[in-house]
């Protein structure tokens, strides 16, 4: 019985699939229609990994054509009709996804939940952070890159960089904030100056806010008891038809995959210089996601389930494709919560509260690409950073991901903070900008991994403390029957299923007095 419930969804259709033509197994139409189980069963995954393949191997030709600024717009419609479509249904199905999960869940469940996650997140994304400074001192990305300029890159166009931002903001940010400076004279001649944050909109929707939101609504309408379950019942529907919508998108993500890396590819203007130039931080962010990714993230997985975590992996290629090509965690939402559910067979309750909040909040490629990215600029303008300058890259880098948005490039802005920080300038960031389309994909990846394996993680916790419940109760059953020696000492669970057990017992009992 354990054996069984330790495979996952994925595995058990692999399993079951060759079975369907195992009629004549050694024959030709067999082997045929195993094949064609196969493709049937994973086509969507080979659709959108052809995607990335062929988007590249389309950038490559078109460069030959030198396509003008209108014409990549042309190419890169299709792809922005796929990022629209995510970004629309990632509304509803945030919202109804957490009050529904939130609702299903008891008071108890839902704060031991809540503590593993955020115990979770926090640390795999300080492990992130410190892997990432290690790498960066080992590397050495900065070293021999003094002399680069942004305009060797070709980046007159890209404007200044981001206004750096306080560390404060990433945690009470409700608009875009920006500062001004006022000046102030005093009667004794004496001239200061005062940064004053001012709150600008922006747009988009504030994820962070309506995850909060959609769980306090879950919990209230848990609540109210038979009087929220009209509402509650109305948010499943409403989430399982946002499903639906998700399948019938998945079907156009290979579509438009391939024309945003093909647009992007041709968007670019020399590759070959920009590689050799920031190879080595390219290098050491990468390599800092492999290790992470690789290792770290599936051994974390491991040491809780006792199962292969590459296995349970295996069934979100199509979400990490998606990662990969749209450079955005909110976006690869719909896809991730449809493939771990189905896949996987992460219960839907676990699945709906877990992974909305980390595509929020648990960004560990985007604190391994910042904190190499804060060593770099340190090693560029040839700063020695000390012990103190360590410790605050790790905690800044750590604690501003909960506030980094879920869109691309939406980390540049939080590199901003950590060099606020540890007070380094911030006009180098044009340079990481440069290769953000680059670093900014297996960053993605990065990220919805780890919030894939905290869902299977939380999963295999919970069915786990749901069997012990069970347990405990047939030992109560048991245990309770044969100690039972009046009707007030009766658990009132044996009470109900023996009633006649007092009754019987009198006569033994008195039976035993006489003889003693």
């Amino acid at each position: 019985m354990e054996k069984s419930s330790e495979t996952n969804g994925y595995l058990d259709g692999a399993q079951a699939g060759p079975a369907v033509g195992s009629g004549a197994p050694g024959t030709a139409g067999g082997r045929a229609r195993r094949c064609a189980d196969f493709l049937r069963r994973h086509a969507l995954v080979l659709l959108t990994v052809s995607g990335v393949v062929a988007g590249a191997g389309l950038g490559a030709a078109l460069r030959e054509l030198k396509l003008n600024r209108t014409q990549i717009t042309y190419l890169a419609f299709p792809g922005e009709m796929l990022l629209r479509m995510l970004r629309m249904i990632i509304l509803p199905l945030v919202v109804c996804s957490l009050v529904s999960g939130a609702a299903s869940l008891d008071a108890s469940s839902l704060g031991r939940l809540g503590g593993i996650a955020v115990a979770y997140f926090g640390l795999t994304t300080l492990s992130a952070s410190a892997l990432a400074v290690a790498l960066a001192f080992i590397i050495k990305p900065g070293s021999g890159a003094q002399t680069l300029q942004s305009s060797d890159l070709g980046l007159e166009e890209s404007g200044p960089p981001p206004v750096p931002k306080e560390t404060v903001d990433s945690f009470l940010d409700l608009y875009a904030t920006d500062y001004k400076v006022v000046t102030h004279n005093t009667s004794f001649g004496n001239v200061t100056h005062e940064k004053i944050p001012i709150g600008t909109e922006i747009e988009g929707m504030n994820i962070l806010g309506l995850v909060l939101f959609a769980l306090v609504l879950g919990v209230a309408l848990k609540k109210l008891g038979s009087e929220g379950e009209e509402l509650i019942r109305f948010f499943n529907s409403f989430n399982e038809a946002t499903m639906v919508l998700v399948s019938w998108i998945m079907w156009y993500v290979p579509v438009g995959i391939m024309f945003l890396v093909g647009s992007k590819i041709v968007e670019m203007k020399d590759i070959i210089v920009l590689v050799t130039s920031l190879g080595k931080y390219i290098f050491a962010s990468i390599l800092g996601h492999v290790i992470h990714g690789g290792i770290v993230l599936p051994l974390v997985y491991f040491v809780f389930t006792r199962k292969n975590p590459f296995r349970f992996l295996l069934g979100l290629l199509t979400p990490f494709a998606t990662a990969f090509a749209t450079c955005s965690s909110s976006a690869t939402l719909p896809s991730m919560m449809k493939c771990i559910e189905e896949n996987n067979g992460v219960d839907k309750r676990i699945s709906r509260f877990i992974l909305p909040i980390g595509a929020t909040v648990n960004m560990d490629g985007a604190a391994i690409f910042q904190c190499v990215a804060a060593v770099f600029i340190a090693q560029l303008n040839n700063v020695d950073l000390n012990a103190g300058q360590i410790f605050t890259i790790l905690v800044t880098a750590t604690a501003s991901s909960v506030g980094a948005a879920g869109v691309p490039a939406g980390g540049v802005l939080t590199i901003a903070i950590i060099l606020e920080a540890i007070g380094l300038p911030t006009h180098d960031l044009s340079l990481i900008l440069a290769v953000d389309w680059i670093v900014d994909r297996t960053t993605t990846v990065v990220n919805v991994e780890g919030d894939a394996l905290g869902a299977g993680i939380l999963h295999h916790l919970n069915q786990k403390a749901m069997k012990r419940g069970e347990q405990e109760l047939s030992e109560v059953k048991v245990e309770a029957i044969p100690n039972s020696k009046s009707e007030e000492e009766t658990s009132p669970l044996v009470t109900h299923q023996n009633p006649a057990g007092p009754v019987a017992s009198a006569p033994e009992l008195e039976s035993k007095e006489s003889v003693l």
